[in-house]
């Protein structure tokens, strides 16, 4: 069978079974070893080739098969199974353990002459008039050194001191482009070393940060930093949410057993799926596999390691080595992670031997630098900028620079803890960082440059804007204006408060709001039913009838029920469904002025922080004052029309909803479920009871599985849940 082939009967296999599997009809035991087999083969294709055959739902109804035998089957498991890559403990500490061969640094090189004098001397000492090279990138993360055996991953440890390293095995087994095993026992290997890098994508990167920040925490300034502290977590279960992954590019060690003379055939690029055997005629022979660097870079490649097989580039001669670096370096921003320069290796295995190393590097490999994405420059002011959630966050006001090509003169430097981390003044002078298209970053400061001029950066207790004192919540590092007329916020608040979720004014939208609050027609929330249409009907794109409907959709809104208009204001936290649970508390939205932080945390899905939000914002005086006005104005405090309905076969059971629903809107099913007496939760917890599951179902799903009380249901199930409570 030639690889094609096997490709297309793998995943012909896979929609046979992923056809069973969502008509409910589970794999048996014979499937094991295929099911194994077809996970193995769509791992490789996403995390290696990028290029996936099948959904990540799909996935899941696979994996979760596969599954469900071996726990009824647990002495079939194997270490090489695709569900043993999540380890199930914490480790409490890292073992050093000693590389089989050390991990040495490599000679660096800035300029094209340090090149031509690395060159020089591999020819004298070779005696060769011209060399034949390997380039590729070097990758910016964290070094690993990988151990199979018997084509089984053994162990996988960091860098260290280039001697001694930790063993992060369980860490490693996290990240998806590592297989588990590997054939290379087809290859006559028994025993072998890998090095590689771990990295980071710059997409996996900003999410990152942008996950701290809504946390309230610090974000790293490169993706390395990112990568090196996650395979050190303690949890392998959180390695695995990093979305890590890793280029393996330079075999260090093997041990080769006898075999057929005839198996040492180099694989070529696209075989890992073929299973041809080798055929045995002759006598048997040790053989090496191995003859180039970078025939091993397509041997990996061929075993399911993402090995820079594509980004590689083989040359001869030191000028065409000097030409694709700096080509690669003008392309280095369009790559989808981070490199610092290219590595350049003596191509031919042989010669590498001749060539040796000292006790620092190898003689026979270089690192291309590429030019610095750091910059000195002084620190000449701090300016405090609210934004629409109310969080102050301090920019940084520099001399401009020019980093990685671009001019830089303010930088985020995020909150109060951030600044006193990098120990940062007014006058100072700071090492700045622009990798890629990563917003630049405060390296450090140098107070070593300090003269005594420079200014503590006093972080304010007041709102720069409307001067509302600050609230920070606890656990978070970032500081907050909780005042809704707040100006630097109210646009945002004003957009959120008409949205289709909310108030459903009809008519107003994005554009609308802006251009009435620049005409000044338009200031806060309240705003909304007082606009003078008069004026808006002589601006231009309003005619009567846009005005008449405009008007006829303010006026429907202030009958709207009170859990939308709690939704409306904005309350952080607080989303459509605790929105529900907090208008059926009360008997009128101002009740809440009186109820402490513990009264409110008694109520179905108001945790600690949540609680805290709505007591800090009905303890605003602003705010209350808002809400008077806006019933002055016709709007419904009461609660007159409760926003579920207590009755129904459904009643007090919970449910959640998680994934893309196909018959459906999430709020049509949500609105379903109360209908017949049923509960909306946002969150998994012991308090869940149904969890309705679409397409590309994520966190939620896996959270409800470890839960044994809660009934994980398609929407289809829930649909005839629904039916029988009809009946």
């Amino acid at each position: 069978m030639d690889n094609n082939k096997e490709i297309m009967a793998l995943q012909q296999e896979s929609i046979e079974i992923l056809k069973d599997l969502q008509v409910n009809t589970p794999c048996d035991l014979s499937k094991l070893d295929l099911l194994k087999k077809i996970l193995r083969f769509h791992e490789h294709r996403y995390y290696i080739i990028n290029d996936p055959f099948i959904s990540d739902f799909e996935y899941d109804l696979l994996y979760n098969s596969l599954k469900i035998i071996e726990v009824a089957h647990p002495n079939l498991i194997t270490v090489d199974s695709p569900t043993q890559r999540v380890g199930s403990s914490i480790n409490k500490s890292f073992e050093t353990v000693q590389h089989l061969v050390p991990m040495l640094s490599l000679e660096n090189s800035y300029d094209a002459d340090d090149l031509m004098d690395w060159d020089r001397k591999a020819k004298e000492q070779s005696n060769l008039s011209v060399i034949e090279y390997c380039i590729e990138p070097k990758f910016d993360g964290a070094s690993i050194s990988l151990i199979y055996e018997n084509d089984l991953l053994v162990r996988g440890t960091t860098r260290g001191d280039g001697v001694e390293g930790e063993d992060i095995t369980n860490n490693i087994k996290q990240i998806r482009s590592i297989p588990l095993s590997a054939p290379f026992s087809k290859y006559g290997i028994k025993q072998i070393e890998i090095r590689g890098e771990i990295v980071m994508t710059k997409v996996s990167f900003t999410k990152y940060n942008e996950n701290l920040i809504s946390q309230g925490l610090s974000p790293l300034a490169n993706p390395r930093n990112a990568v090196s502290g996650s395979l050190r977590m303690k949890d392998p279960k959180e390695v695995a949410k990093r979305n890590l992954e890793a280029f393996l590019y330079h075999v260090s060690y093997y041990v080769l057993e006898r075999i057929p003379s005839t198996a040492n055939r180099l694989p070529k690029v696209g075989e890992l799926f073929d299973n041809q055997q080798a055929t045995v005629n002759g006598n048997q022979s040790t053989v090496n596999p191995f003859t180039t660097h970078s025939n091993s870079l397509n041997l990996l490649w061929n075993l399911g390691f993402r090995s820079p097989q594509k980004e590689k580039q083989v040359v001869e001669g030191i000028e065409e080595v000097i030409k694709h670096v700096h080509d690669f370096e003008l392309m280095r921003d369009t790559l989808p992670y981070e490199i610092d320069g290219m590595v350049i290796k003596v191509n031919d295995f042989a010669l590498q031997e001749r060539l040796g190393m000292t006790t620092h590097h190898p003689r026979w490999a270089i690192a291309f630098k590429f030019k610095a994405r750091q910059a000195t420059t002084k620190l000449l002011g701090v300016e405090f900028q609210v934004g629409r959630t109310g969080a102050v966050t301090p920019v940084a006001k520099l001399s401009p620079v020019q980093v990685g090509g671009v001019t830089v003169s303010s930088i985020s430097i995020h909150n109060k803890e951030y600044i006193k981390e990098k120990d940062l003044q007014i006058g100072d002078t700071v090492l700045i960082e622009r990798a890629g298209d990563v917003i630049p970053q405060i390296v450090k400061s140098q107070p070593e440059l300090r003269t005594g001029e420079e200014v503590p950066i006093e972080f304010p207790k007041q709102c720069p804007v409307c001067k509302s004192e600050l609230f920070k919540e606890e656990g978070e590092a970032v500081w907050r204006c909780v005042n809704i007329e707040c100006e630097a916020q109210v646009v945002e608040k004003i957009i959120h408060f008409v949205s289709k979720d909310a108030m459903d004014i009809k008519s107003m939208g994005d554009a609308n709001v802006r251009k009435f609050y620049e005409l000044g027609l338009l200031k806060d929330i309240p705003g909304v039913y007082t606009i003078n249409f008069a004026e808006v009907a002589t601006t231009e794109g309003f005619g009567k009838k846009s005005i008449d409907n405009l008007t006829a959709a303010i006026e429907a809104s202030k009958q709207q029920p009170l859990y939308r208009l709690i939704y409306g204001l904005g309350i952080r936290f607080v989303g459509e469904t605790t929105a529900k649970v907090l208008a059926n508390a009360v008997e009128h939205l101002l009740d809440f002025a009186t109820k402490t932080e513990e009264d409110l945390q008694k109520l179905d899905d108001v945790g600690v922080k949540v609680a805290k939000s709505i007591y800090y914002f009905f303890s605003n005086e602003q705010n209350i004052a808002m809400l008077h006005q806006l019933e002055t104005l016709g709007l419904q405090l009461k609660n007159t029309k409760k926003a579920t309905v207590a009755s129904g076969g459904l009643q007090d059971q919970t449910f959640l909803f998680t994934g893309t629903l196909s018959k459906l809107k999430r709020s049509e099913a949500e609105a379903l479920a109360e209908q017949h007496g049923g509960k909306i939760v946002s969150s998994v917890s012991s308090k869940l009871n149904y969890l309705v599951v679409g397409e590309d179902a994520g966190s939620k799903l896996e959270k409800a599985k470890k839960i044994n009380t809660i009934k994980i249901i398609t929407e289809n199930e829930f649909l005839e849940l629904v039916k029988e409570e009809n009946i």
